[in-house]
């Protein structure tokens, strides 16, 4: 495998890890940090990339599942939906710091898309969470290969 196809393969596996969609990309991460072949700088700007990318679409899914709000299957009432973004917009975007942590951050982005957070403010907090944890992972990985 190429060193470029390498990149594409955990810039697609942390987009995907981002989604709604079951996938981990810190296994791939760790790997290539591991194998010591590749730029750890590289790797975490790939890999945080592509899992900010993959919280633009489930951002962008919870802003286009808004526009069916008024229809009788949307799964909350129009108030319910009312109370929820008044509580989202005095608390609720601090959650997005937490837009990492498996299972419950994918849900947190497309709520943030629902709630009608700001975009550029999702972006930051997304962001700061998504390449903190890259940064965290690739100095654990590279304190335990020291040991």
């Amino acid at each position: 495998m190429s060193e470029i196809s390498t990149y594409i393969a955990l810039f697609l596996s942390a987009f995907i890890a981002a989604t709604i969609l079951p996938a981990q990309s810190e296994t791939v991460l760790a790997t290539m940090l591991a194998l010591g072949s590749y730029s750890p700088v590289l790797l975490v700007t790939v890999a945080s990339t592509g899992n900010i990318l993959g919280s633009v679409v489930n951002y962008l899914l919870g802003r286009v599942a808004l526009a069916y709000r008024h229809k009788r299957w949307f799964p909350a009432k129009p108030e319910t939906l009312e109370r929820a973004q008044g509580w989202y917009s005095r608390y609720g975007r601090w959650s997005l710091l937490l837009s990492w942590v498996p299972i419950i951050g994918d849900p947190i982005t497309v709520a943030a898309g629902v709630m009608r957070e700001p975009f550029w403010r999702f972006l930051v907090l997304v962001t700061i969470a998504k390449v903190g944890r890259y940064v965290v992972l690739a100095g654990v990985i590279f304190n335990f290969i020291k040991l």
